[in-house]
């Protein structure tokens, strides 16, 4: 079956949307909406579309099978309301939504209505990322100890300056952490299970005239016992790849972006030196570490190919709506933890 998409919100992560879905035989770009009629008419012309300045208009479409967000992260959840109720396949880029209860009215919603929901969260796709996950589900590592996620990225002020709601409460919920460091929140919470107390700092030290935290550091516990940490900033300059390291009683990894710089295990098997060879430098962009825009469509695109398999068969995609709720629940609880000045549990 050939699916038709609409892409709603026409700014930089659209054009990631778009791209993605031209490289799928199954997917088709087939309308976009934005309320200026410039992004309009670039987009639809680019992508050979249909274009509007009204989701309802645009909704009214029978063809129309799904619609993805990419709207600013505060402003997800009236548009991706309105697409459930009539009756579209919903795909929201990071995050889900700023707020619980955001998150919460949308996933109540879909399921009400019978229609489902995805989070982008791309980085689950990265071959190096299902490598590990599969080690873990092998149990590899033992019993994990430590579980650590580094963020150490870059914008300028200008990033903030021009953006209009970058850095903003309202519409970006958060900074360094709701707005970049989640997609490694959400790879290490993938990775080491729930998390369920942070102790956490937050601070605004490298920008000027935003609302939200710049820089910020948690120590977390995880159900299974294990501590760890999160380090999340876009004030580093120059700004690296994203580091995830996972330590247990017989095994460790250290994962930057979709490289693996260490894949030691106390059991070694036949294809260890072949997936430390393989990955040892898988990267093949910026990673969005000093540059938004310095990130490839491929990891979109095969989300979106998941999505469009979990369609076809009924069963749940790899990153359901309620997958994309738990990093919001950390993060926010980071936040209150740094306002607070004490352990927050989840």
């Amino acid at each position: 079956m050939s699916y038709k998409f609409g892409i709603v919100g026409l700014g930089l992560i659209a054009d990631f949307h778009g791209k993605a879905l031209k490289a799928i035989p199954e997917a088709d770009v087939y309308a976009c909406m934005d309320f200026s009629e410039e992004r309009v008419k670039a987009f639809s012309r680019k992508f050979n579309c249909q274009g509007y300045t009204s989701l309802t208009e645009m909704l009214k479409d029978p063809d129309l099978n799904i619609v993805t967000v990419c709207t600013p992260s505060g402003a997800h959840m009236e548009p991706s309301l309105e697409i459930i109720e009539a009756g579209k396949h919903l795909i929201v880029e990071k995050p889900l939504e700023i707020t619980l209860n955001r998150c919460d009215k949308i996933l109540s919603a879909a399921k009400i209505k019978g229609v489902r929901v995805s989070t982008i969260f791309p980085s689950r796709f990265h071959e190096a990322s299902l490598t590990v996950k599969d080690a873990i589900d092998k149990q590899r590592f033992g019993r994990f100890v430590l579980g650590d996620a580094y963020i150490k990225w870059h914008r300028t002020q200008e990033y903030y300056d021009k953006g209009g709601w970058h850095g903003t409460k309202a519409l970006d919920g958060g900074g360094a952490l709701m707005n970049q460091s989640i997609h490694a929140i959400d790879l290490l919470q993938w990775f080491m299970g729930p998390v369920v107390s942070v102790q956490a700092y937050t601070g605004t030290m490298g920008h000027e005239r935003i609302e939200v935290e710049d820089v910020a550091a948690a120590i977390i516990k995880f159900k299974n016992g294990a501590l760890g940490v999160i380090e999340g900033s876009t004030a580093v300059y120059p700004g690296y790849l994203k580091k995830i390291e996972l330590a247990g009683t017989e095994g460790s990894i250290v994962l930057e972006e979709s490289n693996l710089k260490e894949w030691n295990f106390k059991d070694e098997l036949p294809e260890d030196n072949e997936i430390r060879e393989k990955f040892a430098s898988k990267t093949d962009s910026g990673g969005g570490a000093s540059d938004p825009g310095a990130i490839s469509f491929r990891p979109h695109q095969w989300q979106f190919e998941d999505f469009i398999k979990s369609l076809d068969s009924g069963k749940k995609s790899a990153v359901e709506g309620d997958e994309g709720r738990k990093a919001v629940e950390i993060i926010l609880a980071v936040y209150e933890s740094a306002d607070k000045g004490r352990e927050v549990s989840l």
